[in-house]
């Protein structure tokens, strides 16, 4: 019998109880329509059956709820979504089952009814301690809500809860930004993830940016910074550009993403990387469900099989998103091509602080990964130039 391989599982909630200003996720704000409900909850059973019967040779190690707003959607819907997952796919006992959440939706019995089903990791969603901010966010939640939440996950038996906060806030000062650090690290999360607000069009925010005093890029950077000196002195890794976790709780299914390795996502506009095809669901609840129900309109907005000289494109731009880094050895063993144009680059980027060598593996530094897309964008430009094959196409 061949090993199993290992594989993500992503369901996508797209409810919430409100659309926060800056949000550009697909969901739906409101109240959740009890037929809308049941016929999603319908429509992922008849996906999960699909798809578990072409992953024969795998076992699930990480199962991820996003949205949305998982825990609006409710407890019960979770479990009945989780238990059909068990029963399509060999789920490994000792998974990672996250869900995500906002303060204002998570309650005792929810909790309890979660952890008793395997859920074992909450991603909460605080962003600020500060109440004047999070309504101007359009946040539906206050900070107080949030300890609570934090301290009835531990209650319930929840050792793993990961936060979110965001900086670059409207009016946000650096010194601000650091007390909200130090004051958000007295609930102990055991991950921690910080990122920067970025204002995109076609969201509420993106209408009225200019009068909300936004800081500026560079002052933005200094709060990155600041985040990644804060944490790394509470004892905190920084093991993704955004992610920093305690030894041994780094983000499994996130670290999937990073990394190349495979996993499914199901529900709309989720996102896949299975059997050598990357493909993503439409960004339509509607059309997902009569999709998967009557099997008479397709589902997905794109799908392709991608050749190993892109993936050495993707190992580049993946990797150096996290504190693994990229190896020459690994590169040339798994793509085939040729290391030293890419050094070329890095070989002066590591001599302005951008870049560090470890264990011959070279990772970018936290001044590194504030410029990363354009070294990112100077490496796949040398991989191009020294591709052959590249040349012919």
């Amino acid at each position: 019998m061949n090993e199993l391989k290992p594989l993500g599982i992503y369901v996508h909630i797209p409810f919430c109880r409100s659309k926060c200003e800056y949000c550009d996720f697909y969901s739906l704000g409101g109240s959740r329509d009890r037929r809308l409900v049941d016929d999603y909850l319908q429509a992922l059973s008849v996906h999960f059956k699909e798809t578990g019967a072409l992953a024969q040779d795998y076992v699930v190690d990480t199962v991820y709820f996003g949205g949305g707003t998982p825990s609006f959607f409710g407890a019960d819907s979770l479990r009945r979504i989780f238990a059909e997952i068990q029963h399509r796919f060999r789920v490994d006992k000792d998974a990672e089952v996250t869900f995500e959440a906002n303060p204002d939706s998570v309650t005792e019995a929810l909790l309890k009814k979660l952890r008793n089903e395997g859920f074992n990791r909450m991603s909460l969603g605080v962003q600020s301690d500060r109440d004047d901010v999070l309504k101007k966010l359009g946040r539906p939640h206050n900070y107080e809500q949030a300890r609570i939440a934090v301290q009835a996950a531990r209650a319930c038996g929840f050792d793993n809860i990961s936060l979110d906060l965001m900086y670059g806030l409207p009016s946000q000062t650096c010194e601000q930004w650091e007390q909200t650090l130090r004051h958000v690290l007295r609930l102990r999360p055991e991950h921690m993830s910080c990122y920067g607000l970025k204002v995109e069009r076609g969201t509420p925010l993106w209408e009225y940016k200019e009068a909300v005093n936004l800081p500026s890029d560079d002052d933005q950077a200094d709060m990155y910074l600041k985040a990644v000196q804060i944490l790394k002195e509470a004892g905190y890794e920084q093991y993704e550009i955004s992610n920093f976790a305690r030894p041994g709780f780094e983000s499994r299914h996130n670290l999937k993403y990073w990394l190349g390795d495979e996993y499914i996502g199901f529900g709309p506009s989720a996102a896949s990387d299975f059997a050598g095809k990357r493909y993503t669901n439409r960004a339509d609840i509607h059309n997902y469900i009569r999709g998967m129900l009557e099997q008479d309109v397709p589902i997905l907005s794109e799908c392709e099989t991608i050749p190993a000289r892109e993936r050495a494109g993707e190992y580049v731009m993946l990797r150096l998103r996290t504190n693994r880094g990229i190896s020459p050895e690994e590169y040339e063993k798994n793509y085939l091509m040729p290391f030293s144009p890419l050094l070329d680059v890095i070989r002066p980027l590591a001599e302005q602080g951008c870049f560090l060598l470890e264990r011959n593996r070279w990772k970018l530094t936290p001044e590194g990964y504030l410029i990363s897309n354009q070294i990112i964008a100077r490496l796949q430009e040398a991989q191009e130039a020294s591709d052959p094959l590249a040349k012919k196409r």
